[in-house]
């Protein structure tokens, strides 16, 4: 069995239960092996990105466009239509902290893993700034995160970041592979970790993490070609997808843009091989 054959069964068979293997099923509707996953949880953070209206309209589009999930947080559902969820899996955020806190980067729970199922969620997501000054009560949450997730046979997405006063480069290799294989660690499904500097870096952390690695989107790119460029060398490492969030909905057409990154996430060209062993030199990322 190849490594990425063992990350796609260890994901989709979880407890082995139908729950479990159903819900696994409805995230990869479009690919066996990658996902596409748009978060649009900033508004807890930052505020607004857009009017009711206007998310209704936008999770449409991306519904429309390949995209596999959206995350969310539980009292926005209350205003969307359930109907491009039928396209589309709901992924419920259970952890915030606002941009005008005290220290921005402690997050805390603000729902459960029982509440995401009463909502209709397919999976639920928490984020752990690890090296934070509240990294012990936010690795602890995802923990309880995670069994609780074992318990009702629903995904763990961890968004994992090294974030922290002693943090002087969140996108160093030896703390982006410890945040994702921490997580593994601890029960995630899957993490989601900011990208190192280089294709090679990159391809070691998804190497040693024994669960599926989604790439943060990062910054906003110039272009939309830059953005594509740098997406094709991503997937090249063997990555379980991308979670892609302002590169995708603050764009001027993001039903556009989905569908553009979704074609190379679900069918990507292999230029560099997934152990970093082969292809071209490496490659430094943006």
């Amino acid at each position: 069995m190849t490594e990425d054959e063992r990350r796609r069964s260890t994901l989709m068979t979880l407890n082995g239960s139908f729950g479990a293997r159903l819900r696994a099923r409805k995230l990869y509707r479009n690919s066996p092996d990658r996902l596409l996953v748009v978060p649009l949880d900033h508004s807890v953070t930052d505020g607004p990105i857009a009017t009711a209206a206007g998310l209704n309209h936008l999770v449409g589009r991306l519904s429309d466009n390949g995209v596999d999930a959206i995350v969310l947080h539980k009292g926005t559902l209350r205003r969307l239509d359930p109907e491009p969820f039928t396209r589309t899996s709901l992924i419920v955020h259970l952890s915030v902290s606002t941009m005008h806190a005290p220290d921005p980067d402690a997050k805390y729970l603000v729902s459960d893993v029982e509440n995401a199922l009463r909502l209709g969620a397919d999976a639920v997501s928490v984020h752990v700034n690890v090296g934070s000054a509240g990294e012990a009560a936010q690795v602890a949450d995802m923990a309880a995160v995670a069994d609780a997730c074992d318990r009702w046979n629903i995904p763990l997405l961890a968004m994992m970041y090294p974030r922290g006063p002693e943090i002087s480069d969140p996108r160093d290799l030896v703390l982006v592979k410890h945040v994702a294989t921490l997580a593994a660690d601890l029960g995630a499904d899957l993490v989601k970790v900011p990208c190192p500097r280089t294709v090679t870096d990159l391809a070691d952390v998804v190497s040693a993490c024994p669960v599926p690695v989604l790439v943060a989107g990062g910054q906003v790119a110039d272009t939309t070609e830059e953005l594509l460029d740098a997406v094709g060398g991503i997937l090249d490492t063997g990555v379980g997808g991308l979670a892609m969030g302002r590169n995708i909905f603050q764009a001027d057409d993001p039903g556009k843009r989905a569908r553009q990154v979704a074609d190379l996430v679900h069918a990507p060209p292999l230029r560099y091989g997934p152990a970093g062993t082969s292809g071209p030199a490496p490659q430094r990322l943006p």
